[in-house]
């Protein structure tokens, strides 16, 4: 199986950026390192972190705005949970989200799952390139949403238009995703130019 150990943002300041993942927990699956290629706009991709109740994502959003982030869209309720939308100070897109709409325990700032949502051009053609490459295909609802069992990291596919739409950006971008992938299954470019690394 193909898994994502760990992710690594390209950004202008390293140390404030890992500062900040490291304040949520992140630090073993979130690194940072200095930016060697330009990029405007929406980088194609968003982090989402996944809690177990409402009062942990606000929780999870109040350490992140403590930490310089800034509230893209205040968490609510919706149909599928509760969850809300941050811009960490890198610029990197975070959703916090949890499918469950009440609280059962005491908030905690746990993120039980980091997601790496990939927004691409044509979702079929993308799952199947990284299918050919050996990883499983754990959700699909056709050409809208793929996920991968990709172990530390879930990846998951999806339309760029309607992942900056629920990130509330707009999806226009150019440059470097900022985002590289670190992987067991060596390194590569896939076809939307989203790079990984060897781990």
């Amino acid at each position: 199986m193909t898994t994502i150990e760990h992710l690594t943002l390209e950004t202008a300041d390293p140390a404030a950026a890992a500062g900040f993942y490291a304040s949520l927990g992140l630090g073993e699956r979130v690194r940072a390192r200095a930016a060697d290629a330009p990029s405007t706009g929406f980088g194609g991709f968003t982090l989402s972190l996944v809690a177990s109740q409402p009062g942990t994502v606000d929780a999870l959003v109040a350490a992140a705005v403590e930490a310089g982030a800034t509230v893209l869209k205040p968490a609510s309720k919706s149909l599928w949970g509760y969850g809300g939308v941050v811009a960490a100070p890198d610029g990197t897109i975070l959703t916090v989200a949890s499918s469950s709409k009440k609280d059962t325990a005491p908030a905690t700032r746990r993120v039980d799952d980091l997601v790496l949502q990939l927004g691409v051009d044509d979702v079929a053609a993308s799952r199947q390139f990284y299918a050919g490459r050996g990883l499983t295909v754990a959700k699909s609802f056709g050409r809208k949403y793929v996920e991968f069992d990709t172990g530390a990291v879930t990846l998951t596919l999806n339309r760029r238009k309607a992942l900056a739409k629920v990130a509330g950006v707009d999806p226009d971008g150019s440059g470097a995703h900022g985002v590289v992938i670190g992987g067991a299954d060596g390194a590569f470019t896939d076809p939307d130019g989203f790079v990984w690394e060897s781990v």
